[in-house]
């Protein structure tokens, strides 16, 4: 079992994301720590349908009441869905972050996602 704040179906990356994999499409969302950090969601700019996602790179925003936080693609895809929920009720991030997901990502192969952190090593980086 991972840290109780993580849960262990998912891959963590550094800068806060969370990744599920089920065959070749990866559902995204952000961590706990990362809407605490940034408060009361209030926007999410999502990307567009069908558009390339790069590691590392910014893929859209959430904006709370106190910052606008880049949103870091954790691997490389296309967009096959954004969750419009979100998008229309951006507070459930905060409500419940590791269910309320972002974006659904048709990936290329798996590697990227093995390379991610498992739920206790994504729990003590943050200790």
């Amino acid at each position: 079992m991972g840290d109780d704040a993580y849960p262990d179906d998912r891959r963590y990356s550094a800068e806060h994301g969370w990744v599920q994999l089920e065959g070749r499409v990866a559902t995204i969302g952000v961590t706990d720590h990362a809407q605490q950090a940034l408060g009361e969601i209030v926007y999410f700019a999502p990307p567009d349908h069908e558009q390339a996602l790069a590691a590392g790179r910014s893929y859209g925003e959430l904006e709370s009441v106190k910052a606008v936080s880049d949103l870091v693609a954790p691997l490389d895809g296309v967009v096959v869905e954004v969750n419009d929920d979100i998008v229309g009720s951006p507070e459930q991030v905060n409500e419940r972050p590791h269910d309320a997901w972002l974006v659904r990502v048709e990936v290329p192969n798996s590697a990227q996602y093995d390379q991610l952190l498992d739920a206790a090593t994504y729990g003590a980086s943050l200790r």
